[in-house]
């Protein structure tokens, strides 16, 4: 049978970035850069390479910083010109997007994940579709997504990206219970929204990268509210699980950096910084004589 190509991609970035106050009071914590690059174009990055043609970013008020990234800057681009600066334009150039090709849509109300995806039901119709949270950034050789999507051309059906945490970290994410384990697939028999450890059907999280087909948003009409009061993305799946066999989590090969806390935040900053070759011999030294420091002062 053959399977329809995932070609849209929902991105939820109405969140407030509270943990990232204050400098989130004037910028999204998507505009937020690692080294040089903010996190949204790593996430628009990986959208592009697993194929993805139309963007559809579900927002809130104040995020207008966000929708100018995408714009096109003349002045800029025409000062770059003019001093001969050809590399930068060529930078500049991945960050625009063409007229039609990104959309945004208002989450007025701040119900959840579930809620941000089912915002944009309208947008996806009858196709499958991709969700990528732009806080789980993956440095990986191939990116994750588009792992995601060569395995999804044989399987089909829903998937979720997986990854093992401690279990002590259970209460952090939704968690797979999991049918046959195959390998880098697994089908899975249900999932679990941060249950207690000890109550936990594996150590295999959920994390930011999703394939989903329609179902999952006639799943999200319901609009049940679960764990924290809001409606969970993990719930309408796990409705799905009930009623086919057609869920299945993939382990990615990369490393996957919460650029939603502070401490990830600073890991992917060093982890990226001594990734650049321009970059990793004074800042490598750099580290070196910080840990020096620390060391010495013990």
């Amino acid at each position: 049978m053959k399977k329809n190509k995932v070609s849209k991609a929902i991105f939820p970035v109405a969140g407030l970035g509270t943990r990232f106050l204050p400098a989130t009071k004037s910028i999204p914590k998507e505009i937020m850069s690692l080294v040089d690059k903010p996190l949204i174009q790593y996430a628009i990055d990986e959208a592009r390479a697993a194929g993805i043609e139309e963007f559809i970013f579900v927002t809130s008020r104040g995020k207008g910083a966000l929708e100018d990234y995408f714009d096109s800057a003349p002045q800029l681009e025409a000062s770059l010109r003019r001093k001969g600066k050809t590399e930068l334009l060529e930078v500049l150039k991945k960050t625009t997007m063409e007229s039609g090709e990104i959309a945004y849509l208002r989450q007025r109300d701040a119900l959840g994940l579930g809620h941000a995806v089912w915002c944009a039901r309208r947008l996806i119709a009858n196709e499958p579709f991709a969700v990528i949270l732009p806080d789980d950034v993956i440095a990986a050789d191939k990116p994750c997504l588009q792992q995601m999507v060569e395995a999804y051309e044989e399987t089909g059906g829903n998937m979720v990206a997986a990854m093992e945490v401690p279990f002590s970290e259970a209460s952090k994410y939704g968690l797979l219970d999991v049918k046959e384990d195959m390998g880098r697939l697994m089908s899975v028999k249900g999932m679990v929204e941060k249950p207690e450890p000890s109550k936990a059907p594996s150590n295999l999280a959920v994390i930011g990268r999703y394939i989903l087909t329609p179902n999952i948003l006639k799943n999200l009409n319901k609009k049940m509210v679960g764990t924290g009061g809001e409606i969970q993305l993990t719930d309408a799946i796990a409705t799905e699980i009930e009623v086919s066999s057609n869920v299945y989590g993939y382990r990615f090969e990369g490393q996957r950096y919460d650029c939603g806390s502070k401490a990830g935040f600073l890991k992917a900053t060093v982890a990226f910084g001594l990734a650049r070759e321009d970059l990793r011999d004074e800042f490598a030294e750099f580290l070196k004589g910080i840990a020096a420091a620390r060391y010495a002062a013990q």
